[in-house]
This record gives C-alpha cells, structure tokens and sequence, in this order.
C-alpha cells in the first residue's frame, strides 16, 4: 500500500506542474484584465502611467512562465501568494472556504453512494420487473438533467412552495452565530441536490455488478445450500456486485467537484465556488493557480483510493502489481 501511495505522489509532482504551468498560460491568454478587475470602477478614470505602476505593484507585468516559476517557488515554501480580487492571503481564502465545500461534497457523496447502493440492489433482485424498470428509468432522467436545473427546482419546490427547508446561504438572516443545527438544515437541500446528480451512475454500476452476481455459480450455489434470499444478496452478490463501484469513487471526483461550484453558486453556500468564479474572471493568478491544484490534488486523490479500496476488497488484486 505504501509503494503504491509513494509511486503515485511521485507520478502526481509531474501532473500538478503541467497543470499550473497550463493555468498561467490559459490565464494570460484570457481578454480579461487583471489590472481593471483589481482597481474596479477607478481604473476608468485612471491614467496609463497608474495602470503600467499598478501592473507592476501587482507582477502582471512578467511573462506568464515567470510568473508562474516565482509562484511555483514561493508555494514550495509554504507561500501561495496574496489574491487581488480577494484582499487576502490565499491561504486565508481557501482556509476560510474549503471546510464548507468538503463538507457538502462528502454529504452529497456518502447520499448517493447510500441511496444509489439501496436503488440498485432492489432493482437487480428482480430484472425486468415494474420496479427494475422504474428505477433504470430515473437513473437515466436524472443523468440527463442538468445539476443546476435540479437546484432552481429544489428551491422552488422545497424553499418556496413547501417551505420545509432555506434556500441558501449557511445559517440564518438574523443569526450572529453559526450553529450545527442551522448548518445542518442549510446543507441539506444543496447536499440533496449534489448527490441526485451523482445518484444515476451509482445506481446504475450496482444494479448491473449485483445482478451479474446474481447469475455466478457461487450465488447459485449458496441458494442451493438453503440459505436465506437476505444472506445470498448482502452476504454474496452485494459483495461481489460493489466492487465495480468502488472503481467509479475516483472517476466522478471531477464531476463531484463541477457539481459542487454550480451548486454552491445556486445556493449562495460559502465555499471555494465564489473564489474560483471571481479568481476566473478578474485573472487572480495565485488564486486560480492554487484552486486548480486543490482539484487536481482531489482529483487524484480519488483514484489512489479507489485503487486502494479495490486492491483491499478483491482478493484476486495485489497492491504489489498495481
């Protein structure tokens, strides 16, 4: 476990270099100034020898490769600069907003991976039946619906005309303090809504790996020795069924983590989505450069735990030869 650990930090340095290597490059590209966006309104009244100082004062004035070398250097040491947009140390933002964002992520993440196990082991008992198909059918209509539209459509069913849950923010309008119960009920309906967009493909993985299980001769087997339907399908088939979805928990970070900046911007929730958005557009260089290594990090952070996961719960896998 560790060498595999070791082989993919080492394989992961490489990565994060390409990466933040790209983001300089695609950022002094963009049409956006960086310069305005920082002054606001006073740059239109500003004159160029302001501008060309400001530029300087801010180190946009450098090639892009310098720029990024000088932040590469300086994140080394601990140091990932002072965003512009925000008027605060980087680290200071993401500190302030990563606790949040990891927490609606693992919500939304440990709903879905729960209810979609739920969905597709009752599907898969019974192929073809009026259940299987109800269920396949929902997989497929929510896979195709975009997160946001299913956010505007929880805010209007369960904030506006039900009025059982807020609709955003993280506590109360008039509330000083932040309180786990306030938390709780404002997590919930972004949560909510995070995990039915990743609840199709989980549904769908379980539903395909039980069923399969269901047909091997192991299963057959052990409902010919008499044991009970409950213990062939969660002792046998849900054990063997699972292990495809366990690869799945690394491919849908990237999407987990697309779904939680759209929904984190419906729902007014404060974490990283507002500073990557405004790190996008106003061209905050240390910001974005920092933002993107944080997904890449999550990024192949989830495919060393589902190759770890695997290699732990399918006997025919060794971690030696991954």
């Amino acid at each position: 476990m560790a060498r595999l650990a070791g082989r993919r930090a080492l394989f992961a340095v490489p990565v994060v270099l390409v990466v933040t290597f790209g983001v300089f490059a695609i950022a002094a590209a963009s049409p956006f100034d960086p310069v305005k966006a920082y002054a606001g309104t006073a740059a239109l009244g500003a004159d160029q020898e302001t501008l060309d100082r400001l530029r300087e004062n801010l180190g946009v004035d450098q090639s892009f490769v310098a720029r990024w070398w000088h932040w590469l250097t300086s994140a080394l040491s601990g140091d990932l600069g002072h965003s512009g947009v925000m008027r605060q140390p980087v680290t200071q933002v993401i500190g302030e907003r990563l606790v949040w964002s990891a927490l609606l992520c693992a919500a939304a993440f440990a709903a879905a991976v729960l209810a979609g196990t739920v969905l597709g082991v009752l599907a898969a008992r019974r192929p073809g039946s009026m259940l299987d198909r109800a269920v396949t059918a929902l997989a497929y209509v929510l896979e195709a619906a975009p997160v946001f539209w299913i956010a505007l459509l929880a805010v209007w069913l369960f904030a506006l005309q039900w009025d059982v849950l807020p609709a955003g923010g993280l506590t109360d309008t008039a509330s000083e303090r932040v309180t786990p119960g306030q938390v709780a009920s404002h997590v919930a309906l972004p949560a909510g809504v995070l995990a039915v967009s990743q609840l199709p493909w989980f549904t769908l993985y379980v539903r395909q790996g039980v069923g399969d299980a269901l047909a091997e001769d192991p299963v057959r087997g052990a409902r010919a020795r008499g044991l009970g339907e409950r213990t062939v399908l969660v002792g046998h088939a849900l054990r063997s069924g699972l292990l495809p979805v366990l690869t799945l928990i690394g491919s849908r970070v990237p999407e987990l983590i697309t779904g939680a900046l759209l929904v984190e911007s419906v729902f007014s929730w404060p974490g990283i989505a507002a500073a990557t958005v405004e790190a996008a557009t106003a061209v905050d260089f240390p910001l974005l450069a920092a933002l993107t290594t944080l997904a890449t990090a999550a990024v192949l952070a989830g495919n060393l735990l589902a190759d770890l996961l695997y290699g732990l719960f399918d006997p025919r896998v060794k971690l030696s030869d991954m």
